[in-house]
């Protein structure tokens, strides 16, 4: 039955990529809508409306975080487990179904990712798919139960929660921390903690891990026991161009963070120099989708809010629980750029040429993204009487699933919120899907038409 059910699953995959993944996370948010409008889900026994179940579903499912009622007092245990089965289905889902479609299309990506040996065929047999269920599975449950375990004990012991509150605690911020989910059951989100290192510093690692991506980890994993038996290593190129460009827009986000808040008595001011760092580090870290925060993001200047809107439309790497266009997207892109300032006729970066295609999709990517959060911002100035700064702040929250905001979710009128529930959709599944489509459409033209230059700049 079960071989039978996972060789209709492949089929429907491979015919209708995009379609699939659409309808079963579509599916997922219309059953967490209802579970939360029953009354048992409210912590005052009322059923919760429409919106308000629909907009918490949607975030959840699509690892969002952004909210229009306070999770840990509005809802009832009952409604905070199904919010946190929800993320833990949306960011599992996302990186199962991300990766199976980047194997499905590794043939006319010819991306190396590495899920299997034969990375380089379109075809996908059971046995590949039991390998990413149980790698995507297994990354997950050991980041969650590590980290889980640490800020229960620190909970435990540092803050004198009881045994109950500290793990629950612990291991709801610890699964919607590597889900890149950012849904906290205090209404300061994590602002109490802001000085404590063992409280921000394993949140921020898994969100890190959690964003990076399925294939890096796996890959990591791989490469570590090969260099055991054989002494050698040999990364991918998707590999390095993820971790080399996390790394880098970390150490940015940090720097400015830093830098911008440094003096702002509202934020960074009253902390001493090693918080203050500690403080720039962690938000630059959930700038990429993760959607905590340990200082408040509506005290913020406006330059760390525009610094902020870029890191989280960025976003993190492939197949992993964050949002935005993705850092190899930004990085492709870069090198594209970096190629033709210096004329160049062909985009290379780390030794290896970049096929037309893939600078193709990027591109693509990387407006589509522009045009939904330019169109969003401009629908919610329509409805709502807020200033633009953070009203684009919200947009690009919502699209990038990170789930910070200066504070006017709640706000929001119904249309307002609809507005946010489509663009969060669109942002958590519209990179994906968008690409699979592309990489499964492409074909080979059998004639070239006449070659013309129009005027640029």
């Amino acid at each position: 039955m079960a071989r039978r059910a996972v060789r209709v699953w492949q089929s429907l995959l491979a015919a209708h990529p995009a379609r699939t993944v659409v309808m079963g996370f579509a599916a997922v948010i219309l059953l967490g809508m209802v579970l939360l409008m029953l009354p048992v889900a409210a912590e005052d026994g009322r059923s919760a409306d429409a919106v308000t179940a629909l907009f918490t579903s949607t975030s959840a499912v699509c690892v969002t975080g952004l909210v229009v009622v306070d999770t840990g007092t509005y809802w009832s245990g009952f409604g905070e487990g199904v919010i946190l089965v929800l993320f833990q289905i949306g960011g599992f889902g996302i990186m199962t179904m991300a990766s199976l479609l980047g194997l499905l299309i590794s043939g006319k990506l010819r991306l190396r990712m590495q899920l299997t040996a034969q990375a380089e065929t379109k075809s996908l047999d059971i046995g590949d798919v039991r390998r990413v269920l149980i790698g995507v599975a297994g990354c997950t449950l050991t980041v969650e139960l590590a980290v889980g375990a640490v800020l229960a004990l620190r909970l435990r012991f540092g803050y004198n929660e009881s045994i109950w509150d500290a793990t629950y605690l612990g291991f709801f911020h610890a699964v919607s921390a590597f889900n890149n989910a950012g849904f906290g059951l205090h209404a300061d989100s994590l602002t109490k903690y802001a000085q404590d290192a063992w409280m921000t510093l394993p949140i921020a690692v898994a969100v890190i891990l959690g964003g990076i991506g399925f294939p890096v980890l796996l890959e990591l994993l791989r490469h570590r026991n090969r260099a055991r038996t054989t002494g050698r290593r040999r990364w991918s190129l998707h590999f390095r161009l993820t971790v080399v460009t996390t790394a880098l827009l970390l150490f940015a986000g940090t720097l400015l963070t830093c830098v911008l808040e440094w003096t702002n008595r509202d934020t960074l001011g009253p902390f001493d120099w090693d918080k203050k760092i500690l403080a720039g580090f962690f938000h630059s870290a959930m700038s990429r989708t993760a959607g905590f925060n340990s200082v408040d993001v509506g005290a913020m200047t406006d330059a760390t809010l525009l610094l902020t809107c870029m890191l989280m439309f960025i976003g993190g790497g492939s197949a992993g629980t964050a949002g935005g266009i993705k850092v190899s997207t930004f990085a492709v892109l870069g090198a594209a750029m970096f190629a033709e300032v210096r004329g160049e006729p062909n985009s290379a970066v780390m030794g290896r040429r970049l096929a037309p295609h893939v600078l193709r999709q990027a591109l693509t990517v990387a407006l589509a993204g522009v045009g939904f959060v330019m169109t969003a911002t401009l629908a919610l100035l329509a409805v709502v009487d807020k200033p633009f700064e953070e009203v684009l702040f919200e947009s690009v929250s919502a699209f990038g699933t990170v789930g910070l905001s200066t504070g006017i979710t709640a706000d929001l009128p119904t249309v307002g919120r609809l507005i946010v529930i489509v663009l969060m959709f669109v942002g958590r599944l519209g990179p994906v899907t968008l690409v699979s489509a592309l990489a499964l459409r492409e074909r080979k033209r059998r004639y070239e038409l006449p070659e013309e230059r129009p005027v640029i700049g």
